[in-house]
């Protein structure tokens, strides 16, 4: 039963959104569920957790009560957005044309566990958002140029921040991956402070922060190609046992 106070909707992940092959890629179902708690407003962070795999094409349900947001299957808890008091630490900027460079060292290349990821992924351009962090020479960092498709928009003409949210997510990733590695997203904690434009370029950044046993955490960043920051996160992945 829904209360008044509560909100709730019927959505599906279309396939495009993959991250794993037959589940929504971390970032952009994190991001989605991310808008149903905020709108359009940028006024804090927010924290989503990975309960479970989002499955593809089935119908889910996303409710918005007070300042949590959460998207189930069934009696299954799949994903938890709640709004968090906390500044975000972005690891520093890239020139486009460095973040471009870097693309040529992406460990994916050699070796990708998931080559349909929406994000990362070998997906032709325009189907998928071809971002392909490498190794910054001299640095802690991993980045890729991101050259925002113009098929990514809404039915208003503008990125929806589910994109924003897929672009910060991969790179946490591959900050720690060799050739063929891979882990599961647990955790992303955004916070959006500018839009991003179809056929705008941008430069995405990531660096590892360390590692508990099977928890992997990095930070990201995008930006834009003067410096100033667009969004930030942080991010717990889980390596496989």
């Amino acid at each position: 039963m829904t209360t008044a106070a509560e909100l709730q909707t019927v959505v599906s992940v279309p396939a495009r959104f993959r991250g794993p092959e037959g589940t929504a890629n971390g970032g952009w179902i994190a991001g989605t569920v991310t808008e149903a708690l905020h709108g359009a407003r940028h006024d804090s962070a927010v924290e989503v957790t990975l309960h479970a795999p989002t499955p593809l094409e089935t119908e889910l349900a996303l409710r918005h009560l007070a300042n949590t947001a959460t998207l189930t299957h069934g009696g299954t808890l799949l994903v938890e957005a709640i709004s968090v008091a906390e500044e975000l630490d972005a690891p520093a900027f890239v020139p486009f044309n460095k973040a471009a460079l870097a693309e040529g060292g992406f460990a994916g290349l050699t070796g990708h566990a998931f080559p349909g990821c929406f994000v990362c992924g070998m997906r032709d351009p325009g189907d998928g958002l071809r971002i392909f962090p490498g190794p910054v020479p001299g640095t802690d960092l991993v980045a890729a140029g991101w050259r925002v498709p113009m098929t990514v928009t809404d039915e208003d003409g503008a990125v929806p921040e589910s994109i924003i949210w897929a672009a910060l997510d991969c790179v946490t990733g591959w900050a720690h991956f060799a050739p063929g590695e891979f882990a599961l997203l647990g955790r992303l904690t955004a916070q959006v402070h500018r839009r991003v434009y179809p056929g705008g370029t941008y430069s995405v950044v990531g660096r590892a922060t360390g590692r508990e046993g099977r928890k992997l955490f990095g930070e990201s960043a995008v930006y834009e190609v003067d410096g100033t920051l667009v969004a930030a996160a942080k991010a717990v992945w889980i390596a496989p046992a």
